[in-house]
């Protein structure tokens, strides 16, 4: 965990904190800044915690043989600006300014394309196991850093991969608690 967490808006990077950079993003529409923060839950392979799987798939590099699951997910193109990890560590893909693969056919409030002006957090987890203290922790003190460096971001406006794909995505999962999240950004 980091105190007093501080992203570089010239970069749009997170200070000390790991950095695995990934090929999967490209520019905002142009006037499209963060108003979203979208909160997802993964875990390569389902149910496992821990190594390099998950860096892998966001930098292109997930060999499919592997594991029997990788072949269904290894030649995606898919990213997130961060992931945090079981023990609330850090990991930053992409700029906060630029445009993630995390959300996929998406819409929020009638509006689609959710990676246009959404940033993406995935937690190290399932939709079913509880997620860990540490994550929790990491996850309030990133997005009070979001909302203070980006004014068009609101802490109304987190909300879960399952909110703005109904039916296609069902993470963070019932195992999430967003009674305790909202309660520590307040």
């Amino acid at each position: 965990m980091i105190v007093g967490m501080q992203i570089d808006l010239a970069t749009g990077l997170l200070a000390r904190v790991r950095q695995v950079l990934s090929p999967h993003f490209d520019v905002r529409p142009q006037d499209a800044v963060p108003e979203l923060i979208v909160v997802h839950g993964i875990s390569l392979p389902p149910g496992e915690f821990g190594g390099a799987w998950i860096d892998q798939l966001f930098t292109g590099s997930l060999d499919a043989d592997a594991h029997p699951f990788f072949r269904d997910v290894a030649q995606q193109r898919v990213s997130a600006h961060a992931l945090i990890r079981r023990d609330g560590n850090i990991v930053q893909y992409v700029p906060f300014q630029a445009r993630a693969w995390h959300a996929g056919e998406s819409q929020y409030r009638g509006r689609p394309v959710c990676n246009d002006f959404s940033i993406g957090i995935e937690l190290e987890g399932t939709d079913d196991l509880p997620y860990e203290d540490a994550q929790y922790e990491s996850l309030a003190q990133l997005t009070r850093a979001l909302l203070a460096a980006y004014p068009s971001l609101a802490s109304e406006r987190v909300v879960g991969h399952c909110d703005i794909a109904p039916g296609r995505k069902t993470d963070p999962g019932s195992a999430f608690d967003w009674q305790r999240l909202r309660g520590s950004l307040t």
